[in-house]
């Protein structure tokens, strides 16, 4: 296998944007990525787009990638639409590198878009819904929210049981989080929020607030990916790329086959890493994630501050899925952008300093107690 590099990145703002396109979005990611890389659109070889929700909150299906794409004037090469739940553009990335990494091309273009709001809201939460199966959804669904929302608070309770963590740690997440939202423009939100704020925030599912769950978002991100022949002196290292999915039997969390994976395929651990970004749907989730990649005790984490900025493993320096947002098929690649944004140097007041070596975890579904697909990318910079 080739090296693989990160040559360019870009992404739009993650926010509710209602009265922007999917084509808009997407143009302005992907046309940032190439700029970045000094790159043109008649210089990709392949392109792999991510999306989950389109067909549901557009209507748009089959063939949205190709639909995106031809505007900027990508075409003739191999475009291939990935749908893979939240870890939709993490998924693409990791084709973009494979087909790289094998020397099936020298430039790949990985592209994740989104669009989640609509005027009617319980479209919206039917969408992010579609991604259990289906076959054990209760009939009488919640209204008002979305069923995965119930999912990760049962799994919250159970984990509050089992480890000590209270709501209250949850919050300490949240806060976390969005003040690191306020120091990233790309972020829905940000901003000085105390533990009580967030406590006496109104109640979505026990034990979640409104503030601990990911909001509904709209959004665009891209990459672009070069074998080292082509890589500048500006380019990141993509040290490992691991797509995993839930064992049938349950024996083992999913992040942590791919964390493993990844940390071997690198030649690096957890605890090697300047910064880590976590897939936070809800609040309670950064601290089993962290856990399950091996950085310790989430509780001991939140309350000791490690995973703040200046902490010992900062957390979701972007403001995380909480705060920067999370529109479904996007969110791995925003994820990625940030990690490429800190080993550059480049990420302005939550820069992590001389950070050498990152991580971006990002998940997808729910089954049972776990989700069905993770996916871990490591990079480095020397």
């Amino acid at each position: 296998m080739r090296e693989v590099f990160v040559a360019g990145i870009a992404m739009t703002r993650f926010a509710k944007q209602p009265d922007r396109t999917l084509k808009d979005l997407t143009a302005e990611a992907v046309n940032g990525a190439l700029k970045d890389a000094g790159r043109g659109a008649a210089e990709v070889q392949t392109a792999y787009v991510g999306n989950a929700v389109a067909g549901t909150i557009t209507g748009q299906e089959m063939v949205l990638g190709q639909v995106v794409l031809r505007p900027l004037g990508i075409g003739e090469i191999p475009v291939l639409n990935v749908e893979n739940a939240c870890a939709s553009a993490a998924t693409a990335f990791h084709l973009a590198w494979q087909a790289v990494a094998t020397g099936v091309n020298d430039i790949a273009l990985a592209v994740g878009v989104e669009k989640m709001t609509h005027p009617d809201k319980a479209r919206s939460f039917a969408a992010i819904g579609g991604s259990v199966d289906m076959d054990t959804v209760p009939p009488d669904l919640p209204a008002g929210r979305s069923f995965l929302m119930d999912l990760y608070a049962a799994n919250a309770r159970e984990y509050m049981e089992r480890s000590g963590a209270t709501a209250a740690d949850f919050a300490r997440v949240v806060v976390k989080n969005q003040h690191n939202g306020g120091l990233n423009p790309y972020a829905q939100y940000g901003g000085a929020l105390t533990v009580e704020d967030v406590l006496a925030a109104r109640m979505i599912v026990e034990p979640f607030t409104l503030p601990m769950c990911s909001p509904i978002s709209d959004g665009a991100a891209a990459a672009v990916l070069v074998s080292g022949e082509m890589a500048s002196s500006s380019a990141v290292r993509v040290l490992a790329s691991v797509v995993r999915s839930a064992p049938v039997d349950g024996s083992a969390s999913v992040t942590g086959l791919a964390a493993s994976a990844a940390y071997s395929a690198a030649g690096v651990g957890v605890h090697d890493m300047s910064c880590i970004e976590v897939h936070d749907a809800a609040a309670s989730a950064e601290l089993t994630l962290c856990e399950q990649i091996g950085l310790g005790s989430g509780p001991a984490l939140v309350r000791s501050g490690a995973t703040e900025l200046g902490g010992l493993h900062p957390v979701n320096t972007s403001g995380g899925l909480l705060s920067r947002g999370h529109p479904i098929g996007a969110t791995g690649l925003g994820q990625i952008v940030e990690i490429v944004q800190q080993l550059r140097g480049v990420a302005g007041g939550r820069q992590v300093p001389g950070a050498r070596l990152g991580m971006a975890q990002n998940s997808g579904a729910w089954h049972a107690r776990d989700n069905l697909v993770s996916a871990v990318h490591i990079f480095g910079r020397s």
